[in-house]
């Protein structure tokens, strides 16, 4: 575990949030000690003001009355004075640039005769005053240092107030910063899956402007690309169909040996399923409308023509209501499930619907050999054939698209396509899709 955010979001707020705190604690620390210095320059200024006075007041004491005139002008004053010649010397050097200043401007204001001591024990400052021919030592109490509850309650408000608005303010900015990031994280995750994000905006700071226009100008071509494979592919399906149907009916009309007339026969349906394939993949659906429709109507249809056609498909429709549907294109996700079902898979074949919140859900179960987990995602990829294993005959026709475009008509719906092991053995091929409550997929 560590403090060190992973985000690039997490990092600028730490950054920002650092820098703001040290330079609160930077004006805080520079407050205090401006404040301290004033307080002692005002400290100085009283007193300088006080020794003059008391140094008039001193100036006419008679040696007989002395003590008593000193002990007067003391109290009144609320300071102790000695005469330097009851008390030679007093306390020890003053240190430290406040009172080495204190010093100055009483030498300046008072002259030379001035001297400076100060008893830290008792807390006492004594200043030496000349006064006619006699010296004497007057003692004042030394200044506290200015403490954190001496603070104007007014000041601390505000510091904190203007802290916290700073701190805001980083966190926003953070955001701000980290925001074209996430958005493009956003948008290599939905083409990640599939999907067609919106272009990013090509504004901002010019790094970003540059990566977003490179990422619009990737999508462009990816779009592209995708409009170029859809009609090649439609287009050399379609124009192979043509020639199929002559050796058809050429088929039909010149071939007298009946077994390999089927085995031609066979051969040409199995061709024009793998071309309908094609086609099928090629269709990019997008454009049809989308309607609400119940899907259970959709799914009992395609059994249904399985059933004709000899195939043993069971169906249990589940209570679901309309939902949001490309109708033809949904129709063809059932029909090709079932198809896997059967090529690949093993009786029986269970087709089955239900709703889970928000999600509408159907199954395709076999009971064949099962895909490994390893290999869901590769046989969801174009042009992809499930191993031999798998296969329950030989020669089973397709190209390998049809779980691609199972997986594409759900990513249409906004929905999801997966495989999953069946209990008891056997594959269900499982798709949920959305039930229109907070809106029609895109």
């Amino acid at each position: 575990m560590t403090l060190w955010p992973r985000s690039l979001f997490g990092r600028l707020a730490l950054l920002l949030l650092t820098v703001l705190l040290v330079a609160v604690a930077v004006t805080i620390l520079l407050f205090r000690q401006d404040r301290a210095t004033l307080l002692a320059r005002q400290f100085s200024d009283t007193k300088i003001v006080q020794l003059q006075a008391m140094r008039a007041a001193l100036a006419g004491v008679s040696p007989d009355g002395r003590r008593e005139t000193l002990r007067r002008i003391g109290r009144e004053y609320g300071v102790r004075i000695v005469a330097e010649a009851d008390r030679p010397a007093v306390g020890g050097q003053p240190a430290g640039p406040l009172l080495s200043e204190l010093e100055h401007r009483l030498h300046s204001a008072l002259g030379d005769g001035t001297a400076l001591r100060i008893q830290p024990r008792l807390q006492l400052l004594w200043v030496r005053v000349a006064a006619d021919d006699a010296g004497y030592w007057v003692a004042f109490p030394l200044p506290r240092r200015p403490q954190a509850e001496d603070i104007p309650s007014r000041a601390a408000i505000w510091s904190l107030t203007i802290a916290a608005f700073l701190v805001l303010a980083a966190f926003l900015f953070a955001r701000y910063l980290a925001r074209p990031l996430r958005e493009l994280n956003q948008a290599v995750d939905r083409v990640g899956r599939g999907e067609t994000p919106p272009t990013l905006p090509e504004s901002g700071p010019s790094e970003i402007a540059s990566l977003n226009r490179g990422f619009n100008r990737m999508l462009r071509n990816l779009h592209q690309l995708e409009q170029d494979r859809a009609l090649l592919l439609a287009g050399v399906s379609h124009d192979l169909r043509t020639p199929l149907a002559r050796l058809r009916l050429g088929l039909e009309m010149a071939v007298r040996d009946e077994p390999a007339k089927r085995g031609m026969t066979d051969d040409i349906e199995e061709m024009d399923r793998v071309i309908g394939q094609f086609l099928d993949f090629a269709r990019t659906e997008r454009e049809a409308m989308i309607e609400r429709a119940d899907p259970n109507a959709v799914v009992a249809a395609a059994v249904e023509r399985y059933g004709r056609a000899g195939k043993t498909v069971a169906f249990r429709p589940g209570a679901v209501a309309p939902i949001p549907l490309r109708t033809t294109a949904f129709a063809r996700l059932v029909g090709n499930l079932i198809d896997n079902a059967l090529a690949y898979g093993a009786p029986p074949v269970e087709v089955s619907t239900t709703t889970v919140p928000g999600r509408f859900v159907l199954d395709v179960a076999d009971r064949g050999p099962g895909i490994p987990p390893d290999q869901v995602e590769r046989l969801k990829q174009p042009f992809t054939r499930a191993s031999p294993a798998r296969a329950n005959a030989v020669g089973i026709p397709g190209a390998g698209l049809g779980l691609a475009i199972v997986e594409r008509i759900s990513r249409l719906h906004g929905g999801t396509f997966s495989l999953l092991p069946r209990e008891g053995g056997g594959t269900v091929a499982h798709v949920e899709l959305p039930d229109g409550a907070a809106g029609a997929p895109r």
